[in-house]
């Protein structure tokens, strides 16, 4: 929890007026503006499918603009297995999305690559693009999305945004840490 005060109002002193920093108001902006891309490759893809319908309801998050577009999006959430021939696929799809961008692992295979312990499956697909927030559980329930979604909300918020876009090189990602790649992939 913040106990930075990031905002100030006076109506005495400043009228109308709210004072507050550029990194707050960057990143309120982009806290309540995520556009998902869901990347469901196996069963968790349905519980991602529940976490739009009236039930759970995503859009009270500001996270109801599902984009397949990897251009329109800025946070990818994969759901489900992520088998060596789909990892190329994920990982180009991922290198299209605008920056800043954001990633979720949902469910164990996602995470660990679950109960399948092959020579097809990757063991987690943090190793060809850096995760921010993984939802465990197969498949989680639509709540654990919900909160992960929220987890991811929480890192917006403290993100120097400022700073990122004055020291960025427009046409070169920044450099996020991920697990390097298994030998025989």
């Amino acid at each position: 929890m913040a106990t930075e005060n990031n905002y100030a109002y006076n109506s005495k002193i400043e009228g109308d007026l709210v004072v507050t920093k550029l990194d707050t108001a960057i990143n309120w902006i982009r806290k309540h503006s995520v556009w998902p891309m869901p990347m469901g490759l196996a069963c968790c893809a349905i519980e991602l499918m529940a976490v739009g319908a009236s039930r759970f309801d995503i859009s009270r998050f500001g996270m109801e603009v599902m984009r397949f577009s990897p251009r329109q999006a800025d946070c990818m959430i994969v759901s489900g297995t992520v088998t060596y021939k789909m990892a190329e696929v994920v990982r180009r799809i991922y290198d299209q999305m605008a920056e800043p961008k954001w990633v979720v692992a949902m469910g164990a295979c996602a995470s660990t690559g679950g109960m399948y312990r092959s020579y097809a499956v990757l063991q987690g697909v943090d190793r060809i693009v850096p995760v921010d927030v993984y939802i465990s559980g197969c498949p989680p329930r639509p709540e654990a999305l919900l909160d992960g979604m929220m987890k991811i909300q929480d890192k917006i918020e403290r993100e120097p945004s400022v700073k990122n876009l004055m020291n960025r090189d427009m046409h070169k990602a920044p450099e996020k840490k991920c697990k390097p790649a298994p030998a025989h992939a």
